[in-house]
C-alpha cells in the first residue's frame, strides 16, 4: 500500500474524542452544508426560472410572428397563412407554430363588467403549458362543423366575476355593428402573473374570424414554440431571414422584458450567495488542515528523520483532506436529496402567489447542475489543501522532534 495513504487511513482512527476527531467533524459537517445550500439553492433558482418561464411560454410561445404595423393595440392587423417559412420543420430549433388572433371585449353578468382580450386558437394550439395551470374544468374542445362557444378564463376573472366552470357568460364586442356573444366556461386556470390573469381569455380562433368576417386564410398571427429556450437568439435569426418582408418578429423576453430581467437579477444575486458558501467551505478545509499539520508537527518531524520526503508528508494530508472533502460531499447530497425530494412531493414551504407567482417552493431537477456543482467544489477544495501542506516544508526533523 502507498505509505502516504496508509499513514492517512490511521490519522482517520483518531479517538472520537480527540481534537483531531472534533476538526475533522467540523470540516466536514461544513463542506456537506456547504454543498447542500449550494444544490438547493439552485434547484430552487432553476425552479422559479422554470416555472415562470413556462407560465409565460402557455400564454406567449417562444416567438411571434405579427403583420407589420406601427398601431400598439391588441388586435392589430390579420395576416395571411403563408409566413414565408415553408415547412417550419426544416428550420433547426423550431418544434411547432401556431396560429392565434385577438380581439378586446367586455364581459358583463349582472353585478360585474370586465374588459378582456380574447385570445383565439385552433386544434393546433399547445395545450400543454395550460394543462399545467388549471385549476378546474379542462381545456378547449373544438368543433370540427361550427366555431366553439367553450372559453377558458383566469380564477382571479372568475373570482371577479363570480363564474365557474359550466356557467354561461356574455361577450359583448364593440365594433360596428356591436356584437355579442354567449360562452361557456370550459376551464379555470391560474399563472399568478397578473399581466395574463387579468387579460386573457382563451377561445376558438374561428369565433374571431365570424367577428370579424375574416376567411379561413387569415389570423391574427403566429406563435412559434422552439426545441431548446437557450438558443432563441440563434433561432430568431434563422427565422428572420426567412419569413416576408411585410412581417414583424418578436421575442417573448423583448415582450415580457421586465420578468426576464427580474429572472436575470435573481440568478446574480443567487450567485454572489453561493460564491461566499463556497469560500467559507474551503476556508474551513483550510483551516482544518493547518490544525491538524500543527498538531502532527512532532509525527512529521519523525518521519523526516527516518527519511521521508516532503512530498510523501504532503500525501499524507493530501489523501487526509480528499476523504474530509468526499464525505462532506456524500453528506450534503444526501441532505440535498431528501430536503429537495420532501419539497417537491410534499410542498411543505408555502408562499405569497402575489409577490412570487407561485404558492409553493418550485424544486427543478436538473443533474446537470448537480454534477456541476459537486466537479467545482471538489476542485476548488482540493486546490485550496494545497496551501497548508506547503507548511511541511519548513517544518525542520531537529526542531519539530520533542522528547518528554
Amino acid at each position: 500500500m502507498n505509505l502516504s495513504r496508509y499513514i492517512a487511513s490511521r490519522l482517520t482512527g483518531a479517538r472520537s474524542d480527540s481534537f483531531t476527531a472534533s476538526v475533522t467533524k467540523i470540516a466536514k459537517f461544513s463542506v456537506g452544508l456547504g454543498i447542500a445550500i449550494m444544490i438547493v439553492s439552485f434547484a430552487i433558482l432553476e425552479g422559479f426560472r422554470y416555472e415562470i418561464q413556462e407560465k409565460i411560454f402557455s400564454f406567449g410561445g417562444h416567438l411571434q410572428i405579427s403583420k407589420f404595423d406601427t398601431n400598439n393595440s391588441f388586435e392589430g392587423y390579420p395576416m395571411g397563412t403563408s409566413t414565408g417559412l415553408g415547412d417550419y420543420k426544416n428550420i433547426p430549433g423550431v418544434a411547432h407554430l401556431q396560429p392565434f388572433a385577438r380581439k378586446t371585449a367586455i364581459i358583463k353578468t349582472e353585478d360585474e363588467v370586465l374588459g378582456v382580450v380574447l385570445k383565439g386558437v385552433d386544434t393546433t394550439y399547445d395545450f400543454r403549458g395550460m394543462r399545467a395551470n388549471l385549476v378546474a374544468g379542462s381545456v378547449l374542445e373544438f368543433n370540427d362543423t361550427a366555431a366553439s362557444n367553450q372559453i377558458m378564463m383566469s380564477q382571479l376573472m372568475a373570482d371577479k366575476l363570480r363564474l365557474k366552470v359550466g356557467e354561461k357568460v356574455l361577450f359583448y364586442f364593440i365594433q360596428n355593428p356591436p356584437r355579442m356573444r354567449r360562452f361557456e366556461v370550459k376551464g379555470i386556470f391560474k399563472t399568478g402573473l397578473e399581466e395574463f390573469d387579468n387579460v386573457y381569455v382563451l377561445g376558438d380562433l374561428q369565433q374571431i374570424r365570424d367577428l370579424n368576417q375574416w376567411p379561413d386564410t387569415l389570423v391574427g398571427g403566429y406563435e412559434i414554440l422552439l426545441n431548446d429556450f437557450t438558443q432563441i437568439d440563434t433561432v430568431t435569426s434563422q427565422v428572420f431571414d426567412k419569413m416576408n418582408y411585410d412581417l414583424q418578429l418578436e421575442k417573448i423576453t423583448d415582450t415580457y422584458a421586465q420578468l426576464f430581467d427580474w429572472l436575470e437579477l435573481l440568478k446574480r444575486n443567487v450567485v454572489i450567495f453561493l460564491v461566499l458558501i463556497v469560500f467559507v467551505a474551503t476556508f474551513n478545509m483550510v483551516s482544518t488542515l493547518f490544525i491538524m499539520i500543527l498538531e502532527r508537527t512532532n509525527m512529521i518531524g519523525a518521519l523526516k528523520a527516518m527519511g521521508a520526503t516532503n512530498g510523501q508528508i504532503r500525501g499524507i494530508f493530501l489523501h487526509r483532506g480528499l476523504r474530509l472533502t468526499i464525505a462532506g460531499l456524500i453528506g450534503g447530497n444526501l441532505l440535498a436529496l431528501l430536503f429537495c425530494g420532501v419539497q417537491d412531493y410534499f410542498h411543505l414551504i408555502p408562499l405569497d402567489p402575489e409577490n412570487y407567482y407561485m404558492d409553493t417552493v418550485p424544486i427543478h431537477w436538473d443533474w446537470r447542475i448537480w454534477v456541476g456543482i459537486n466537479g467545482i467544489t471538489f476542485i476548488l477544495t482540493m486546490l485550496s489543501i494545497l496551501l497548508p501542506t506547503l507548511l511541511i516544508a519548513r517544518i525542520h526533523p531537529v526542531k519539530a522532534i520533542k522528547f518528554d
